[in-house]
C-alpha cells in the first residue's frame, strides 16, 4: 500500500486556523471592524489584547470577548499616533504574556469633505491615525517577531484604497498608504517568518458609516458601487481576518485581501 499523504501531520487543514497560545494586539479594537475581527480571533482561542484610545471601551469590549468565547481577552490604553505610546503598549503586552503573534492594525477615523472645504488640520488628523499609527506599530512589534521568526500582520486598508471615491481625500490617501505600506513590509520580511498582508473592507455598516447609512450618496455611490449591492455583514470579514492572522497564511504576503461584496471586480 502507498503511504498516506493526505494526512493530518502534512495537510492540517482546518487546525491551520487554531490560535491557542497565540496573543493578538488588535489597534482600534473596541469597536468597529477592529472588536468584530477580535471576536474572530478569539473564537480561534487566541489571546486578545482590545487597543484604544478609549479605555473604558475597550475594557467593556475585553470583557464581553472574554465572556463569549472563555478565552483571555484584556484592554490596553494607547494612542497610536504617539511613538511613546505605542512602543509603551508594546513593552506592556510583552511583559504580561512574552509574546506577541499578531498584530491588526485597525484603528482608524474618516473626515468627509469636499477638498476646499477641509483643512490641512484635518488631512493631518486622518494621516496621523491612519498612516503614521499602522507605521509605528508595524515599526514597533517587527523586531520581536523577527527574533521569534514568526508573525502575523494584517493591515486594515480599504477598498477606497484600491478605487476612488469623492469627497474622500483624506481617507484615501491614508488608505492607499496603507496598501503600499503592506506590500513593502511584505518584501521586506519576506524572508522572515513574519508575512504582512492587508484586508480591504467594502461597506460595512460601523460607527464610521451610520452618519451616511440613509444618504444619496452612499445608495449611488458605496453601495450602489458593489456587484451585490448592499452593505457587508460583520461577521463576513472574519473569515478574511482569520486566514490573514493564522498559520494558513504562510505563503501570503504583501497581499490584498478584498472583502468589498464586488467594488473592486468592476
Amino acid at each position: 500500500m502507498s503511504e498516506n499523504h493526505l494526512n493530518p501531520q502534512t495537510l492540517p487543514g482546518i487546525r491551520l486556523f487554531d490560535l491557542h497560545e497565540q496573543v493578538a494586539v488588535i489597534t482600534g479594537g473596541a469597536r468597529g471592524l477592529g472588536a468584530v475581527i477580535a471576536a474572530g480571533l478569539a473564537s480561534a482561542r487566541a489571546t486578545t489584547v482590545i487597543v484604544s484610545r478609549n479605555e473604558s471601551e475597550a475594557t467593556e469590549t475585553a470583557e464581553q470577548i472574554q465572556g463569549a468565547w472563555g478565552t483571555t481577552s484584556f484592554a490596553v490604553a494607547c494612542d497610536v499616533g504617539s511613538e511613546e505610546g505605542v512602543a509603551a503598549l508594546v513593552q506592556q503586552v510583552l511583559a504580561r504574556t512574552g509574546r506577541i503573534d499578531i498584530l491588526v492594525n485597525s484603528a482608524g477615523i474618516n473626515i468627509r469633505g469636499p477638498i476646499h472645504q477641509l483643512s490641512l488640520e484635518q488631512f493631518r488628523e486622518v494621516q496621523r491615525t491612519n498612516v503614521e499609527g499602522t507605521w509605528l506599530s508595524c515599526r514597533a512589534v517587527i523586531p520581536h517577531m523577527i527574533s521569534r521568526g514568526y508573525g502575523r500582520i494584517c493591515n486594515i486598508a480599504s477598498a477606497l484604497g484600491v478605487v476612488g471615491l469623492a469627497n474622500r481625500t483624506p481617507y484615501t490617501s491614508s488608505k492607499g498608504a496603507v496598501v503600499q505600506m503592506t506590500r513593502a513590509l511584505g518584501l521586506e520580511l519576506a524572508q522572515t517568518g513574519v508575512v504582512c498582508n492587508a484586508i480591504c473592507p467594502g461597506p460595512f455598516l460601523t460607527p464610521m458609516n451610520i452618519p451616511i447609512a440613509d444618504t444619496e450618496e452612499a445608495r449611488l455611490h458605496i453601495i450602489g458601487a458593489t456587484a451585490m449591492n448592499r452593505w457587508g455583514e460583520l461577521k463576513e470579514l472574519q473569515g478574511a481576518a482569520l486566514l490573514a492572522c493564522s498559520p494558513a497564511a504562510s505563503y501570503m504576503t504583501g497581499s490584498l485581501i478584498t472583502v468589498d461584496g464586488g467594488w473592486t471586480a468592476r
